[in-house]
């Protein structure tokens, strides 16, 4: 396999339906525990994909909720992943090659195993950006059917839908449009990937930081966001042509704005730090 970096590149330069997730999580766990064995990680996506399609050949005809249940038996039963709830913030559960192996994870890292399953099974599936819990989405043709699977698969309900966002927003909260919109794979990507990110910043370890988003720049170099944040960061760092260069990436893609406003006032400080 190709250098991890080059690799996230050339994801970078994919159309989002062409992305398999399950490898891009992949380079970003290489390139964040470079000594990890991600060869026998490779080795278990392909286990995993197996299996699961040797599921759906035997029950071609069975219904959303019959698949959900199918991937749980197959991912939570089998295969023994579950959320990690007694060390949640270990910055392991959201790295794709220490997920499959110790079978433990933060529910986005999950959720890139499962729909890694449910796509080698032939089955339609999302993740679902749901407010401070990912979770995924099984498809029909008018209809889903939402899983959490840090809880082993756990088919979510309206009303345990419900009494999910109370937890997160508070009582006052009730359910809205919009709250089960589907994810990009390059989202559910990023995501994963910010997860490592805040907490090397936590840490205070900026320079960490910076080049956990300096990976996200890879495979989503249209993520102008992305490019200030990278900004600041270098910034802060005193890194200016960096932060220069960052800024100016941002302003060709919002050229235009109260945002764009701003990055024009933080490249006239650089400039005059460089003059």
């Amino acid at each position: 396999m190709t250098d991890a970096r080059a690799a996230l590149s050339a994801i970078g330069q994919l159309a989002d339906a062409e992305i398999d997730i399950g490898n891009a999580a992949l380079q970003l766990a290489r390139v964040d525990a470079p000594d990890a064995d991600w060869q026998a990680a490779a080795r278990h996506l392909s286990d995993l994909a197996q299996a699961a399609v040797k599921q759906a050949v035997a029950m071609e005809k069975e219904d959303l909720p019959a698949r959900a249940a199918a991937l749980a038996a197959l991912l939570a039963g089998a295969f023994g992943y579950a959320g990690d709830m007694e060390t949640y913030d270990d910055p392991a559960n959201a790295n794709l090659i220490r997920v499959t192996e110790r079978r433990r994870g933060l529910p986005v890292a999950l959720g890139v195993i499962w729909l890694h399953a449910a796509k080698a099974a032939g089955w339609e599936s999302h993740g679902v950006d749901f407010p401070a819990h990912f979770l995924v989405a099984l498809e029909g043709r008018k209809t889903q059917v939402v899983v959490d699977v840090f809880n082993g698969g756990q088919v979510m309900t309206a009303r345990e839908l419900r009494a999910l966002l109370k937890r997160v927003e508070g009582e006052d909260a009730e359910l809205r449009p919009g709250l089960l919109q589907p994810m990009s794979t390059r989202r559910v990507l990023l995501r994963l990937q910010n997860n490592i990110m805040t907490r090397r910043l936590d840490a205070g370890d900026l320079r960490g930081g910076l080049r956990c988003m300096e990976d996200m720049l890879l495979i989503a170099p249209d993520q102008a966001e992305l490019w200030r944040q990278a900004g600041a960061m270098n910034q802060k760092l005193e890194q200016v042509a960096a932060a220069r260069d960052c800024y100016q990436r941002f302003l060709v893609l919002v050229p235009e704005g109260r945002v764009a406003n701003g990055v024009r006032v933080q490249l006239d400080i650089l400039k005059s730090m460089l003059n």
